[in-house]
């Protein structure tokens, strides 16, 4: 399996000049743990993610650099955390670059690139450009599904399910913000969350009505508050 078979397209962003308390306000609105920073043609500039905000001084967390470690640092890197902790703004807090992937990455490089570089969700970009999510828990839903860890990538007709099912959601204004779709043999498997049993079961008739899906595996659960992000 690739990004494209598991990554989540309907991705929460924002702009360099959105507020810190606003991207506080949308990690927790939506259940994640980060967001990407994009530029008006959607090009990531760089992502916040609730490490960047959790040593600000609203919140206690400022670091208290021992003094040799001071004398050690460069300058740059000084600036670059006084901006992360005391920044207004998506461009002054942001990680950057940004860590992504392509559509066409295999989950099992990003699983490594995820324990690599510590981070919990990497974007997905196509000629440069934003085109999904991808997080730990998609990653889990491949894997579950998956009959055989050799086999990267499922067949056209998997995809094209997924891509259907996947553009009816959003033309139909079906809420998917927290949904995942993986097909695999013509079996459609719902994952992630949904507000209520009419959402539950719009998006099993949505599924059950694309052409070419042969079963729908429900595996979603109901939002409580207190949800823990991805």
């Amino acid at each position: 399996m690739q990004a494209k078979d598991v990554m989540k397209t309907n991705v929460i962003t924002t702009t360099p000049e959105t507020q810190v308390a606003e991207i506080a306000k949308l990690l927790l609105e939506h259940h994640i743990s980060a967001v990407p920073v994009v530029d008006a043609d959607n090009r990531v500039l760089g992502i916040v993610s609730e490490g960047d905000l959790i040593h600000r001084p609203e919140l206690g967390g400022r670091r208290r650099r021992s003094w040799w470690l001071s004398f050690l640092t460069g300058d740059e890197e000084l600036t670059q955390e006084y901006l992360k902790t005391h920044g207004s703004r998506a461009a002054e807090v942001m990680t950057r670059p940004a860590v992504t992937v392509t559509e066409d990455t295999s989950i099992g490089q990003i699983a490594q690139l995820l324990e690599k570089r510590r981070i919990k969700r990497v974007p997905v970009v196509q000629d440069g450009k934003l085109v999904g999510m991808v997080s730990r828990a998609d990653l889990l839903q491949g894997l579950a599904v998956a009959k055989d860890r050799e086999e990267e990538a499922p067949s056209l007709d998997d995809r094209a399910i997924r891509e259907k099912l996947l553009a009816t959601l959003q033309k139909e204004g079906i809420p998917d913000n927290y949904v995942n779709v993986v097909v695999t043999d013509g079996v459609v498997h719902l994952w992630g969350l949904v507000r209520s049993e009419q959402e539950q079961q719009a998006l099993h008739l949505a599924a059950e009505q694309t052409p070419g899906v042969k079963a729908v595996e429900d595996h979603l659960g109901k939002i409580h508050p207190g949800t823990l992000s991805d």
